[in-house]
Parts: C-alpha cells; structure tokens; sequence
C-alpha cells in the first residue's frame, strides 16, 4: 500500500514508519537490533555509542502493550492528522549530544511525538515548553512543529522517562521499569549534564531513580516533587516543574513566567 509524503520534507512513509527509510534525524538502520523484552533492553543499552544508543531505542519492542497502543494510533490516525505519516516507534533522546542541560519527561504523546517523531513535538504542550525554552535561550525556534523544521536545541536535550505513547498517558510500573535502562545508559553518556528540569511528577520520579542507576548516590530519601522544587545529587541539579499540559496551562496551574524562571534557574547553574 502507498505511503504519505512527510508534511516537511515529503517523500513515502509508512505508518508505522520503517527504520532507515529516510524520515528526519531517524538515527536507526534497517538491521538495528531490536528489544523484544525486558532481557534484551538491559543487554542493548549497552551500547558503544550516544547514536547507537538512540537507534537501538527507535526500534524497541519489548512492552507488548505499547507496541500495539503506539501503531494502533499510527494507523487509525486523528482525523486532523490523516494525511500525514506517523513515526509510531519509540522516541529516542534527541538535542545538543554534550549537553549541560537534560529535560525529562512523562513519555511522547500519541497524536505529537508519536505522530511526528521527536520529543515534545506537535502538540499544545510542545507550543508551550518551547516557547519557553526559546526565551530562555535554550532552542533556536519558539516551536517544534514536526521533524525536519529545522529546530536545534542549545547546550540542551530531552528524553522521555517512558519511550513509547501509553494508552491514556499511563504507562504501567513494568512498562516503566523496562524502559528504565535506556535512560540511564543516556545518562551515563551525558557527563556533561550539570541540570536536570523534569517535567511533572512521573517526570521527577524517573530523573532520580535514572540519576541513581547512572552512578549518582541514591538519596537517603526520595526527594518529593513541586514546581521549582531543586535537589542536588552529585554533580547534578535536579529541578522541578509542572508539566506544561494543557490542563496546567488553561487553568493558569503553570504560568509563562513560572515555566521561564525554571529554565532561567538552569541556566544560572550551568553558566
């Protein structure tokens, strides 16, 4: 069956989209290893190499329940979106590959990175965060539309704490725990990350519990979440925000201000 042409650099897709077919900053080939379990994440995270790494990420499937979650949404497509291809793999970390500052959140949205192939792109929540990490110095673009538009991060890169879109933004304690080496083998090849905004309360539990399994000393006490909440472990500074959903946003929960002044506080800690 014919595929769509990617809104910004056109071509054939597929939905799901083929790994090494050509869709933008795709980092894995067409005989990237694949996890197909929870045995095979650990082994695979191994990786000699950031990139390879995120390869290795691109094609995972080793959470049953996501993988077919994930491609479901990718074939039946929102209807504002159906003439589009959707990525529907996993989303590796994407940004500045020595950064001093790492974003972290819940995990990619069905209908934005799921849709479009990077973190924290194509959604109301996108528009938000980086509007803010715009002003604050931190992206190029005030948006991040859609792989390919030429956004860059500066000094910076997200990841999601949960690779794959999860049915009603809900990933399971065993989804979360198998997806849990790839970030901390990311964070083992970040040594450069001197602050850590996470993204929400899921966000802030998998930053520690990350931070702790890439070597930082475990806290005698989980640290509790809070906007502007600030925690040092190690070398690292882990900052707290609301996750700009539009729950957060419409409600006035979360500010344009609050967001900036968390992205301002890692700067000040990383300058």
């Amino acid at each position: 069956m014919r595929g769509l042409p990617h809104p910004v650099v056109g071509g054939d897709f597929s939905s799901p989209v083929g790994p090494g077919t050509g869709w933008p900053d795709d980092p894995a080939a067409r005989d990237t290893p694949v996890a197909r379990d929870a045995d095979d994440v650990r082994r695979l995270a191994q990786a000699d190499t950031l990139a390879e790494l995120d390869a290795r990420v691109s094609v995972c499937s080793a959470c049953p329940r996501l993988v077919t979650w994930r491609e479901d949404v990718a074939i039946e497509k929102r209807a504002s979106f159906a003439d589009q291809p959707y990525w529907g793999r996993p989303i590796p970390g994407w940004g500045a590959p020595e950064p001093s500052l790492l974003v972290v959140g819940l995990a990619p949205a069905a209908n934005g990175g799921n849709r479009t192939g990077r973190i924290f792109t194509g959604d109301p929540s996108a528009d938000w965060l980086f509007a803010s990490l715009h002003r604050t110095g931190w992206a190029a673009q005030a948006t991040s539309e859609h792989s390919g538009d030429g956004q860059r991060l500066i000094d910076a890169r997200m990841v999601a704490t949960v690779r794959c879109a999860p049915p009603d933004n809900k990933p399971t304690s065993v989804e979360r725990d198998t997806c849990a080496p790839w970030i901390a083998a990311e964070l083992v090849r970040l040594p450069t990350v001197r602050a850590v905004v996470a993204l929400g309360a899921f966000g802030w539990d998998g930053a520690v519990r990350s931070l702790a399994a890439a070597g930082a000393p475990a806290p005698a006490k989980r640290p509790k979440f809070g906007h502007g909440a600030e925690v040092r472990l190690d070398d690292v500074t882990l900052l707290g925000c609301y996750h700009p959903s539009p729950h957060n946003t419409y409600t006035g929960r979360l500010t344009r201000e609050m967001t900036d002044a968390v992205f301002e506080r890692a700067r000040a800690l990383t300058d």
